[in-house]
């Protein structure tokens, strides 16, 4: 009965379900930032347990319901969900380096999170481009899509962690990979937020239509931001670095900016979905993509001030963190009430 459950669950389970990892994986590195080892380390044990059962649903997935796998694949607001399997193995493989210096298991989790985003990053953009029939605008993008550019920089996050740790003669080599994957999703982020706000401002706007995701317009600016002080700290050991640093800079202060721009905005958006219009508040794997923001946030925060020397800036990431971990607790506490098998569509 079990196994007939967990057959006919599958079917539904969301593409974005990897946004826990990414979750668990961020509120334990800022935890470990900040000076908080045992919340760091139980977070990481989560971590590695939840990352591979799911590896082993999705696919459990793709052999008994290669159909439903497939439809979520070339579904505009479905499909960018498969990129939280990208950020989570770059998470989980900073978690590893970053708090038990691992540089072997951390270096395979940076192979296998490049070898997910040449094939996603392609087949996803590919499809969604030559598909004969789309959705308009305001039915076929959210903030969801904004995980293309998390799973690109947490690929960068990885690669300039890799490169503090390791020596020469891949040291250059991963710090300008690192530089790379950060500018091109920098310029990911411009291209597709420009749709995501206008979307925003000129298509009628429902309750409903206030998905967690939206949460990612944030998210994916403070990722870029940890990625950029990375990157910053890197640079006396990357001579192109050094001569590109007060770019870097800039660009750095510009996406911590651009995010904290974001905060109120959403948090207003939230007042407005859940107490103006009573959306119901009920646990969604999608929450997972809300709870991630804020713990980069408070990790790339506290990075920037150590690169950038902005001590005046100390006492925010602490706050942001206490906030991201009661999220996390939240969104946990909801999980284990709601656990059950999913249900089929």
């Amino acid at each position: 009965m079990i196994f007939v459950k967990l057959r006919a669950g599958l079917a539904g389970l969301s593409p974005a379900y990897f946004g826990m990892v990414m979750a668990t994986g961020i509120v334990s590195i800022a935890a470990h930032m900040l000076g908080y080892p045992r919340v760091a380390h139980g977070l990481f044990v989560v971590n590695c347990v939840v990352y591979p059962v799911l590896w082993l649903l999705y696919l459990l997935r793709v052999l008994w319901h290669p159909r439903a796998f497939l439809d979520d694949l070339v579904d505009h607001l479905r499909g960018p969900g498969f990129f939280t399997a990208i950020a989570a193995t770059g998470v989980l493989g900073s978690q590893a380096m970053l708090l038990h210096g691992q540089l072997r298991w951390a270096f395979a989790l940076w192979c296998a999170a490049v070898a997910l985003w040449l094939v996603l990053t392609y087949a996803i953009f590919t499809i969604l481009t030559v598909k004969e029939t789309k959705p308009p605008l305001d039915r076929g993008i959210n903030g969801g899509w904004l995980l293309a550019v998390v799973a690109t920089q947490s690929i960068a996050v990885l690669s300039a962690v890799l490169a503090a740790h390791i020596g020469q003669p891949y040291k250059l080599e991963l710090n300008f990979f690192a530089l790379s994957m950060w500018l091109w999703g920098g310029m990911l982020y411009i291209w597709m937020m420009s749709l995501i706000f206008y979307r925003y401002t000129f298509f009628s706007f429902q309750p409903g239509d206030l998905s967690p995701p939206y949460w990612i317009n944030m998210g994916a600016m403070a990722i870029s931001t940890l990625a950029g002080s990375l990157l910053i700290v890197n640079a006396p050991d990357a001579p192109f670095l050094t001569s590109l640093r007060p770019f870097i800079k800039g660009f750095t202060i510009f996406y911590w900016a651009t995010g904290t721009w974001w905060i109120p905005m959403l948090l207003v958006l939230g007042v407005w979905r859940h107490v103006y219009r009573r959306f119901p508040l009920n646990y969604d794997p999608l929450y997972w993509g809300a709870v991630f923001p804020l713990g980069m946030y408070a990790a790339s925060t506290h990075e920037m001030i150590r690169a950038l020397d902005l001590t005046f800036l100390e006492p925010l990431p602490t706050i942001v963190f206490a906030v991201a971990l009661a999220a996390w607790l939240t969104t946990f506490v909801g999980w284990l009430r709601a656990f059950r098998l999913p249900t089929p569509r």
